[in-house]
């Protein structure tokens, strides 16, 4: 696997690929955030949007998963699954939607959506552009209508010292934070994004933060399944996520192919290395566009 794996959109090439080996990784993310969920009535979302919602977005759709659970716990909505590239689907619900569309063009859905939901689409663009895309998301979201994302933080961390500096697992995040950085892409927007929806107009904001085991070392029962799913979602989507960054911008130098694989199958021993007790944070923020009446209220705030 190699640039064979990563697509064109408008006038560059998007970091992350978009075939049959990352659509297994991005199912067994959405497996693992069910299964952390749990133990929540609705597995899916925090936003309280009722029980009969009427329209749904979803950026970043990917293989589809979430919409389509989506639409099929949601019967009165219709779901729509937005991507840069469509989903190797060969069924969906009636009332779930997939269209190829950037998102940083101008919208023009006319129906306000009830929730706009964004998972995992760290690295997608600039942080001028999330401020861009937030915007938009007020603007065709109903008054009261919800916001909500969940991203990582790419740093792979340890509580009690079992991940060593020296590891490749310990430099991970930082590594891939400063490529993509160079090309002109945060990691960080799990960091910024509460302050950014906030920005854009949001109110009764929310937010949750988790860790998310990188393999099954926890005692918990329900945590060591967690971890043992995200080891292979890892396992899936680590070449994914590592070869065009590193070899585009890699430092001092991008690095080669070989240099890469030789990266990743350090980093995939010490996956596999139980001693090793680490875990990403995961931040969920969920945030509503204020009603009609809050939006009279601050106008005549602002006359007065």
């Amino acid at each position: 696997m190699g640039e064979g794996r990563y697509q064109a959109t408008k006038d560059e090439e998007y970091w992350g690929p978009s075939d049959e080996q990352q659509f297994e990784a991005f199912e067994l993310g959405h497996i693992v955030f069910l299964v952390l969920d749990h133990y929540q009535e609705n597995r899916y979302f925090r936003a309280p949007i009722g029980d009969s919602p009427q329209h749904i977005l979803d950026i970043g759709t990917g293989q589809g998963s979430w919409a389509i659970d989506v639409a099929d716990e949601f019967p009165t909505a219709t779901v729509r699954g937005v991507d840069l590239f469509p989903p190797p689907l060969t069924w969906t619900p009636p009332n779930c939607v997939f269209e190829v569309d950037d998102v940083l063009r101008e919208w023009t859905w006319r129906d306000p959506f009830d929730l706009v939901h964004i998972r995992l689409m760290y690295g997608a663009f600039a942080p001028n552009e999330w401020d861009r895309l937030y915007k938009q998301a007020y603007k065709a979201l109903k008054p009261g209508g919800w916001i909500e994302q969940m991203e990582f933080d790419v740093r792979v961390r340890s509580d009690d010292g079992s991940l060593k500096e020296e590891h490749k697992l310990s430099k991970w995040g930082d590594i891939f934070i400063r490529c993509a950085e160079r090309a002109g892409r945060s990691l960080n927007i799990h960091e910024t994004m509460r302050g950014s929806i906030e920005k854009a107009g949001f109110v009764d904001v929310h937010e949750k933060k988790s860790r998310v085991p990188l393999g099954p070392w926890p005692k918990d029962k329900q945590l060591k399944e967690v971890g043992q799913l995200e080891y292979a979602h890892w396992k899936a989507a680590l070449e994914g996520w590592a070869m065009w960054l590193l070899t585009h911008f890699g430092e001092p130098e991008p690095w080669t192919t070989e240099e890469v694989h030789l990266f990743l199958a350090a980093v995939r021993h010490e996956m596999k290395n139980a001693r090793i007790h680490g875990y990403n944070w995961i931040n969920r923020v969920w945030a509503r566009k204020p009603t009609e009446e809050e939006l009279d209220d601050k106008t005549n705030i602002r006359r007065v």
